[in-house]
C-alpha cells in the first residue's frame, strides 16, 4: 500500500513517503530495546513534566495540527482541534495518576510481607488507524510511555504526517530518542516485528480483519495483544425518554467525524409509540447538516477519509435498498464536487439479511428500527457480532438497570452519547476486541503483574 497524504476534499495526492527497508526497521528496533534499558529505570516524577510537555506543545500548536488532521483525513477542522485537545487531556491525566496506578499493592498473606508489583514490558508496536489519527495513538502512548514501556507506531497509510507529527511532539517534549519512533511501513511488514523477540507486545484500533492478522501473528509468538475492532452500536429510545435530547444527540453520535467512528451510534433502535415522532425529527436535523470543505468553520460534515471507503459504504446502502429497505434521504455518492463526499443518509424497514441490518456501516448513515417494548430492543441490539458500546435513553429506573445489566457491551451509557474518557476504561466484547484502554485498566495491560512473596 502506498503512503501518502490524500485531500479527501480534493482527491490530490498531496506527499508520497517511501517505506522504510529492512535495515531501517532493525535500527529503530534495535534503539528501542537499547533506549528501554534505561528509559525503564526513570522515576515517575521525570516522565510526568515530558507528558506535561508534550500537551503544552498539543494545545499551543492545536490549529496546526488540527489543519493537518483535516488535510490527511477529512474531518471538520473544529472536530480536529478538539481531537487535538483530548490528546492533551490525556497526557496530564496519566501524568497525574500513573504513578497511583502502578502504586505496589499489598495483600495481607502468611508471608512477612506480600504485594503485587507492576513493571514495564518493553517495546509495544502499537497499529493505529486512520479516523482518530491523534487522538488514537495518544491514548496507548500514555500510559504507556508512563509505565516504562517504549513504542513503535505503524500508523495508517494515509495519514503518514500526522505520525511524523506525532513522533516530534514526543521528542520535542524531552522524551529520551528511541521512546517512540515512527514507522512508515505497510502493513505486510507487521507480522515480521510482532514476532521479533525485542517485541514484547502489540495493540491494534482497526478492522476485524487487521485484528484478526495481529492476533495470529502475536498468537504464534505468544505475545500479548489489546485489540479494539469494529462496532455497531445500538442507540435505543423508550418511551419514556426526553425525544428532544435524544434526537439532538443521535444528530451527533452518527454523524461525528463523518461517521467514521467504531463508537457511533449506527442502529437506532427505536419503540414504537414514539419512533413517527422520533424519525420526523431526526430527517428534519439531518437535512440541515450541511456537506462540504472540512477546513471551514461551518461545515458539519466532511468527505470520507478514501474513495474506497466512500464506494464501500455506498454498495451496502444500494445493496440495502434493493433488498427491500426504505431510503428517507441521502443514499447517493456527491459527484458534482471532488472529493470523497457521501450525503446524510437514513434507511428504515431494513430486512434481517441486508447489509444496513447487521453490518458495520461506517460512514454518515443511519439505520432505523421500529421494535414494540424494551425486550425487543434488548434482542435486537444484542444480534450483532460486534459489543462495543451501546447508548440507551429512558427516564424510567427499572429499564434503565435492565439495559445496563442486558445489553452486550463494552460501555453502555444511559441517556448519552457513547465516547471515551480517560477517566473510564474503553473497550469491548465479542468481535469489538478484547483488553481495555484508559483509566487504571488501560496502564496495566502492557506490564509484568508481579507477585512478590517474602517469608
Amino acid at each position: 500500500m502506498a503512503i501518502d497524504t490524500v485531500n479527501p476534499a480534493t482527491g490530490e495526492t498531496l506527499k508520497t513517503f517511501t517505506p522504510l527497508t529492512e535495515a531501517e526497521i532493525e535500527t529503530k528496533i534495535a534503539l528501542a530495546e537499547r533506549t528501554f534499558k534505561q528509559y525503564r529505570q526513570i522515576n515517575f516524577s521525570q516522565k510526568a513534566q515530558w507528558l506535561i510537555k508534550a500537551a503544552d506543545l498539543l494545545e499551543t500548536d492545536k490549529q496546526k495540527f488540527g489543519e493537518l488532521i483535516t488535510l490527511e483525513m477529512g474531518k471538520t477542522i473544529e472536530s480536529s482541534i478538539a481531537e487535538v485537545e483530548k490528546c492533551a487531556f490525556v497526557c496530564r491525566f496519566y501524568a497525574e495518576h500513573a504513578e497511583q496506578y502502578l502504586a505496589d499493592r499489598h495483600i495481607t498473606t502468611d508471608a512477612s510481607q506480600s504485594f503485587v508489583r507492576y513493571q514495564p514490558l518493553g517495546i509495544i508496536l502499537a497499529v493505529m488507524p486512520w479516523n482518530f489519527p491523534f487522538w488514537q495513538v495518544f491514548r496507548f502512548a500514555a500510559p504507556a510511555l508512563m509505565a516504562g514501556n517504549v513504542s513503535l507506531l505503524k500508523h495508517a497509510s494515509n495519514v503518514p504526517q500526522c505520525a511524523l507529527a506525532i513522533d516530534r511532539i514526543f521528542s520535542q517534549a524531552g522524551f529520551p530518542s528511541g521512546t517512540f519512533q515512527t514507522l512508515l511501513i505497510g502493513a505486510d511488514r507487521v507480522k515480521a516485528i510482532i514476532q521479533d523477540d525485542r517485541v514484547k507486545a502489540a495493540t491494534l484500533t482497526g478492522s476485524e480483519h487487521a485484528g484478526q492478522s495481529l492476533a495470529s501473528a502475536a498468537g504464534d509468538a505468544l505475545k500479548k495483544v489489546v485489540l479494539e475492532l469494529g462496532g455497531s452500536d445500538p442507540f435505543i429510545v423508550l418511551e419514556s425518554a426526553d425525544l428532544e435530547m435524544a434526537v439532538a444527540t443521535a444528530v451527533t453520535a452518527r454523524m461525528l467525524n463523518s461517521g467514521q467512528s467504531c463508537i457511533a451510534a449506527k442502529r437506532f433502535i427505536i419503540a414504537d409509540p414514539i419512533f413517527d415522532r422520533f424519525q420526523q425529527k431526526l430527517v428534519e436535523r439531518y437535512q440541515l447538516l450541511k456537506v462540504g470543505d472540512p477546513m471551514l468553520a461551518d461545515t458539519d460534515i466532511g468527505p470520507m477519509a478514501t474513495r474506497q471507503i466512500r464506494d464501500r459504504l455506498d454498495a451496502q446502502v444500494q445493496k440495502s435498498v434493493q433488498m427491500g429497505a426504505k431510503l428517507l434521504m441521502g443514499g447517493k455518492p456527491d459527484f458534482d464536487r471532488p472529493g470523497n463526499f457521501y450525503p446524510p443518509t437514513i434507511l428504515t424497514d431494513i430486512p434481517a439479511n441486508a447489509p444496513a441490518y447487521s453490518d458495520e456501516m461506517f460512514g454518515p448513515v443511519a439505520a432505523l428500527f421500529r421494535v414494540k417494548d424494551i425486550d425487543e430492543s434488548i434482542e435486537l441490539a444484542n444480534s450483532t457480532v460486534f459489543g462495543l458500546g451501546a447508548s440507551a435513553w429512558t427516564n424510567d429506573s427499572i429499564e434503565q438497570t435492565r439495559l445496563i445489566n442486558e445489553l452486550e457491551a463494552g460501555a453502555v451509557f444511559i441517556n448519552g452519547m457513547v465516547k471515551s474518557d480517560p477517566r473510564l476504561p474503553f473497550g469491548g466484547i465479542k468481535r469489538s476486541g478484547y483488553g481495555r484502554e484508559l483509566s487504571s485498566e488501560g496502564i496495566q495491560e502492557f506490564v509484568n503483574i508481579k507477585t512478590v512473596w517474602v517469608k
